[in-house]
């Protein structure tokens, strides 16, 4: 991994985008591991990739988020620079637009059921979007919106070395009833492939943008309805699913998602970063709960 600091991204802007050299740079607190944040002045932010196989969300962000954003109900981040690899520093990077907001957690948000509709009705703008030319699951997004299936191997290791925190059994029923799910056979549509608490921004006790687009692609939209366990509660589950016109199969497959992004960041996070390991934690449980 990469270190970067303040010293650095001013060293970056004051070469590549001198018009920018004066402006303050702080360091973003965030809980994501791929890329470094630093905010420029204040409307501005910059975005560096911390390892080697988040270098390729650079270009994909440059060439989509502008074109997507346009059709979505949600502020999006849009990128308005590009940097270069620098002696220093070997990666492109990107600056983008500051997006006010705070990460919505469920106790900034003053209607579970409001919130519930707007990520529904997100998803669903998402998904209407022409998906030609869109990046397909790849080892560059983690295979997000691959077909469920191909997560077997590593969901069911994952199972093996949480035994001694969860029922293994429990989760084990609950995965087959979810891999067993028909197949997506429609077209591949525009995902976000990331979607949880750390990836939403709220203002004034409504969501107002969501963030982090690293694992975007096109494929099986039950990828992103993790985010109904990932995010929402038993109670607004169906008010996102009415939101979405989700079909019996699929939601049992975005279930699927959650309970394999749960198990598989677990073991990943429990000891380096406890907000993602908390947000695997209740995937899992959420997943779960609904067998109840």
């Amino acid at each position: 991994m990469t270190e970067i600091d303040a010293t650095l991204v001013k060293q970056l802007i004051r070469t590549q985008f001198p018009q920018w050299a004066d402006l303050p740079i702080e360091p973003v607190r965030s809980a994501g591991t791929d890329n470094a944040l630093f905010r420029l002045g204040k409307d501005k932010v910059v975005r560096l990739p911390r390892i080697l196989t988040a270098t390729g969300q650079v270009e994909k962000e440059h060439l989509w988020l502008p074109r997507l954003a346009p059709f979505l109900p949600l502020a999006i981040p849009v990128p308005i620079a590009k940097g270069m690899p620098a002696e220093s520093y070997a990666w492109p990077w990107s600056v983008y637009r500051w997006l006010e907001g705070e990460t919505a957690t469920m106790d900034r948000i003053a209607d579970e059921r409001a919130a519930a509709t707007q990520v529904g009705e997100f998803l669903a703008a998402l998904q209407q979007i022409d998906p030609a030319g869109g990046p397909p699951p790849s080892e560059q997004n983690s295979y997000r919106g691959a077909p469920l299936i191909t997560r077997s191997s590593s969901t069911r290791d994952s199972i093996t070395a949480l035994r001694n925190m969860l029922d293994a059994d429990a989760v084990t029923a609950a995965w087959e009833a979810a891999v067993h799910a028909p197949a997506w056979n429609g077209r591949a549509v525009w995902l976000h492939g990331d979607l949880h608490a750390a990836n939403l921004l709220a203002e004034h006790g409504r969501l107002s943008a969501v963030i982090d687009f690293g694992c975007m692609g096109v494929g099986d939209p039950a990828c992103d309805l993790m985010v109904a366990w990932t995010y929402l509660s038993a109670e607004t589950r169906a008010t996102f699913r009415m939101a979405l016109s989700v079909d019996d199969a699929t939601w049992a497959r975005g279930r699927g998602w959650a309970l394999s992004f749960g198990l598989i960041a677990l073991p990943y996070y429990k000891t380096t970063n406890p907000v993602l390991a908390g947000i695997a934690q209740r995937a899992i449980e959420e997943a779960l709960a609904d067998d109840e």
